[in-house]
């Protein structure tokens, strides 16, 4: 089946809404994203402006997307691989043009129906933010050539929270949401632990974790923007879930 690719998002739904898909198909395709082969100097000279601001940061590698569609089959995209320091100067520029973003949100859900969130550290690219343990899409998570969003979802939060996702019912969908050229894709996972349970199981990996990127964990008891300085594709996921999802 041909997929028609699109690059202005052009019959998607609005920007910081959360909606179903079927699935997720992406596709990692050989050699340098053109990006990275036209912004070079600009990348470098960020990175090193970066570099200077917070010396804690790696230039470790990452998957990017070059194109995406929204079909009746889900999500679509092909990208490649790059520098951290790429998707570190796109992110910096007011247009974003010539890439997409995609990461996965696995949204932990407890037994007493609130969120559990992370809150990040101060040497990392988001200081103090707070959002759901996750991280870019990166080479240890392409089989086939294609992103494994599940085992990336595990491992992240394995390796930041010393949760396990086999140990959680899983939402019997994936949902996405946008904004900024920026895409999340998102799925419950839900715990038979209280909140509080959960952060104290977290705080307490955090001693032994050989992932320092944490500062802690939070409770998320409700759509509140104000309640934490959440990342922005938070908001939209607590709107749903705290409002939308919960009067279904």
């Amino acid at each position: 089946m041909s997929v028609c690719f699109s690059e202005d998002f052009a019959g998607w739904p609005p920007e910081q809404t959360v909606f179903p898909i079927a699935g997720v198909d992406l596709k990692v395709l050989s050699g340098d994203h053109p990006v990275y082969l036209s912004q070079r100097d600009a990348i470098r000279e960020n990175w090193e402006k970066e570099t200077a601001a917070n010396p804690a940061l790696f230039d470790g590698r990452m998957v990017f997307q070059k194109r995406l569609a929204l079909t009746d089959s889900g999500l679509a995209a092909e990208g490649h691989v790059i520098p951290f320091s790429t998707f570190m100067w796109w992110r910096r520029q007011a247009n974003r043009q010539g890439g997409i973003h995609l990461f996965a949100y696995p949204v932990l859900e407890t037994a007493d129906n609130a969120l559990v969130a992370i809150r990040m550290g101060s040497h990392t690219a988001n200081p103090g933010q707070v959002y759901f343990a996750a991280g870019s899409l990166e080479p240890e998570d392409v089989s086939a050539g294609r992103c494994d969003v599940e085992g990336n979802m595990r491992r992240e939060v394995l390796e930041e929270t010393g949760l396990d996702l086999n140990d959680a019912k899983p939402g019997d969908r994936y949902y996405a949401s946008h904004v900024r050229r920026t895409v999340t894709v998102l799925r419950l996972f839900r715990f038979e632990m209280t909140a509080d349970e959960m952060i104290d199981r977290i705080h307490a990996h955090m001693l032994v974790a050989d992932d320092k990127e944490i500062a802690g964990a939070v409770a998320i008891r409700s759509a509140d923007p104000r309640a934490q300085p959440y990342n922005i594709a938070m908001l939209p996921v607590i709107d749903w879930y705290f409002g939308e999802k919960r009067g279904a």
